[in-house]
């Protein structure tokens, strides 16, 4: 039999979540009570239990912050974490997402045709890290000009002169983490011992 958390006690979880959410993003209570129409004395009573969360309260909370609904009340629930996506066409190249949560970050597979060689530098705001899976990709960015073969990665702010695309040779298939306010990419890796 499976048991379920008191109404109590899931509520009591909410404001120490809306808290870490919050500070992660780095947003005062100030800017989330400008963002939400929420008094700022309301959010800061969430925050502290002093308050019973609603969904007219968590709602907007949970768009301004950019997160789920489930991430502020804590779903009991393990959801299917596969990720159900169809391919688009973007132009010439085939799109597919690999993110379906909203949040500050997307992760894409690309697959760019061999023909798409003309570069057409672009500016705008964010951070993007690329991984080549297979084939060349031709990178631009500000007076670089790169080529890139599987394997290989680029990291960069987007604010730079940059368009990537096929150096030629034949399509090119690509990994991409796009954060759209800047955001880096934090990779963790365990390290090992040192090889002899």
């Amino acid at each position: 039999m499976t048991t379920h958390p008191s109404l109590a006690a899931v509520q009591a979880k909410v404001g120490p979540r809306l808290k870490q959410l919050r500070t992660r993003r780095a947003m005062t209570l100030t800017a989330l009570a400008a963002e939400t129409g929420i008094s700022k004395s309301t959010l800061s009573r969430l925050e502290v239990g002093q308050r019973k969360p609603s969904l007219e309260l968590l709602l907007p909370i949970a768009h301004a912050l950019d997160v789920g609904l489930d991430e502020i009340v804590g779903s009991t629930r393990v959801a299917d974490p596969r990720v159900q996506s169809t391919a688009r066409r973007v132009g010439s190249r085939t799109v597919l997402p690999l993110t379906k949560r909203p949040g500050p970050q997307h992760a894409y597979k690309m697959v760019i045709p061999a023909e798409d060689t003309e570069p057409d530098p672009k500016v705008h705001e964010g951070h993007e890290w690329l991984y080549v899976l297979s084939g060349r990709l031709r990178l631009i960015l500000g007076e670089h000009d790169l080529v890139l073969g599987p394997g290989e990665a680029a990291e960069f702010d987007t604010r730079q002169p940059h368009w990537f695309g096929s150096a030629g040779a034949g399509p090119v298939e690509i990994l991409s983490i796009f954060g759209g306010q800047g955001e880096r990419i934090h990779l963790r890796a365990r390290t090992t011992g040192q090889r002899k």
